[in-house]
């Protein structure tokens, strides 16, 4: 049995009052999160997960509100947590740099701090296979421009699938990603409107079936999708929803 929480579903932005993207993945072997967003860590603490409990941290691309709460993270596990269980952050080339950046910003000093537990950073590649915290994860290169490649995600474990898009405009990329997937989390940021780099509602309806997924849920969704959600066809999450595949 694999858990599935979104303890964050919004948008870069709050909207709704949601928390950034944040997927905490569960099985009774490891914890792995989906994304971590700069808000995550609160988020973590209104849900009741204990940051200890997470193994391994798979981002789909660096932007703020998907890698942004790592450097919280860190220093919680350093200081508050007291953590020494080995923590892996899993991501598209140039992730470590990327992060250490952001904690120099955020915290001078902090990205030379030795930290009491191992945190080992894996650049992960298209279509190769990585073994992350008993989880396997393939990546698939999408569209969104945020100075690395942007991935969309896809990991298996205990015979379970989930994948995930991540932010991206459509492309085919995605049919991969999702093909028979438990659980395909996608982004909807927009509900009509085209732009570059974001999907929207209409585009990703039209290629509903094209996907081939058991289960789909949106994700990252602006004020306007956000106020159409009880009348969508698709689920929608919210943040602390728990499902399981």
């Amino acid at each position: 049995m694999v858990t599935i929480r979104f303890l964050g579903s919004g948008d870069a932005f709050g909207s709704g009052g949601r928390f950034q993207a944040c997927i905490h993945v569960r099985t009774s072997a490891a914890g792995v999160l989906l994304d971590c967003g700069a808000s995550s860590l609160i988020a973590m603490r209104r849900f009741g997960v204990d940051p200890n409990n997470i193994d391994a941290i798979v981002l789909s691309h660096l932007h703020g509100d998907h890698f942004g709460g790592i450097p919280f993270f860190i220093l919680d596990a350093q200081f508050l947590s007291r953590r020494e269980r080995p923590l892996v952050i899993a991501g598209p080339p140039g992730t470590e740099p990327r992060v250490k950046q952001a904690m120099e910003v955020l915290f001078p000093g902090s990205s030379q701090t030795q930290q009491r537990f191992e945190v080992r950073f894996v650049e992960l590649q298209p279509s190769v296979h990585a073994e992350i915290a008993g989880v396997t994860a393939t990546v698939f290169e999408v569209v969104h421009a945020s100075g690395a490649t942007p991935y969309a995600l896809r990991v298996e474990v205990d015979g379970k699938t989930v994948a995930y898009s991540g932010d991206t405009e459509w492309t085919n990329a995605l049919l991969d990603a999702a093909r028979d997937a438990d659980l395909f989390i996608c982004e909807a940021n927009f509900f009509e409107k085209k732009v570059p780099f974001h999907l929207d509602y209409t585009t990703l309806m039209a290629n509903r079936d094209r996907l081939a997924c058991k289960r789909l849920i949106l994700t990252h969704m602006n004020s306007d999708m956000l106020s159409r959600a009880s009348n969508l066809e698709l689920e929608a999450a919210e943040d602390g929803m728990e499902v399981v595949v």
